[in-house]
């Protein structure tokens, strides 16, 4: 959204894509919305840094953040229902992320987020910035990791002792006719499941795999039937669910690396 939208010490200013109306956010206003939207977790107002970013933009980027974070503070009052957390920035550089860590624990948020990660960076760059960020939060705490979706992210953050993580993946897929499975994604719209009367995987449990098949959900996705996605979205939601229930007991077993690699060959991620 660059494009669309300044950002300055008071806030940010969006110009809507729709109208070319102006928007514009200060850390106040985001509390204000936020409160009035009853989230039972809420976080502080950030800026996410693109990748690549200059250390130099980054740094800065990141200070504001923590600034935003102590207006933020200040202005939430909903402290006994809401939970505000704070976002832990620094792009890819160590040194700025542990010192945004240090700046917000000094905060005593309730809860900390890991942002500016899995933003198109290499998947080894992502791994190298969770490893090192994860450990020196602190242990008593909830720690979250924002905008991860993905089954081997969500597992690598399980390993990193991430609690909480949330993306727009499984329904983004869901749009584009995607299914996740135990055996590796299913694109369900192409020509090969015209005639499968298979569910979408036949280890799932949900509504959406008990009462309809791939050539149906094909069908309405080729129509441009909302449903479909909808049918896909049920799926998606539930088999990343259904991944993080079986992630917990691999924990509870101290079987949680094994889980991986196994997963990992029976989903089709090649390079693990």
């Amino acid at each position: 959204m660059s494009e669309l939208r300044t950002i300055s010490e008071d806030g940010v200013e969006f110009k809507s894509h729709l109208d070319g109306s102006r928007h514009f956010f200060s850390p106040e206003k985001v509390m204000e919305i936020e409160e009035a939207l009853g989230a039972d977790i809420i976080m502080s107002f950030d800026e996410c840094c693109p990748y690549p970013s200059t250390y130099e933009y980054t740094k800065q980027s990141m200070e504001r953040t923590t600034r935003w974070a102590i207006r933020c503070k200040n202005a939430h009052k909903n402290i006994e229902k809401q939970a505000l957390f704070g976002i832990i920035q620094g792009g890819f550089y160590e040194d700025l992320r542990k010192k945004s860590l240090i700046d917000l624990i000094e905060l005593d948020f309730p809860g900390y987020a890991i942002g500016g990660i899995s933003v198109g960076e290499p998947k080894e760059e992502f791994l190298k910035m969770l490893y090192y960020t994860a450990p020196l939060m602190p242990k008593n705490k909830p720690r979250y990791l924002m905008g991860v979706g993905s089954p081997d992210y969500l597992i690598e953050a399980a390993i990193a002792g991430i609690d909480m993580c949330d993306c727009v993946l499984p329904t983004r897929i869901a749009r584009n006719g995607t299914a996740m499975t135990w055996n590796g994604k299913v694109v369900v719209r192409n020509a090969i499941y015209e005639r499968d009367w298979n569910p979408l995987d036949k280890e799932c449990d949900c509504y959406t795999c008990k009462n309809y098949s791939r050539a149906y959900i094909r069908h309405l996705i080729k129509a441009n039937e909302i449903l479909g996605v909808r049918l896909l979205s049920i799926h998606n939601l539930r088999f990343l669910t259904k991944l993080m229930e079986r992630v917990r007991i691999e924990i509870e077993n101290d079987n949680l690396l094994t889980f991986k690699k196994e997963f990992y060959k029976k989903y089709g991620y090649t390079k693990e």
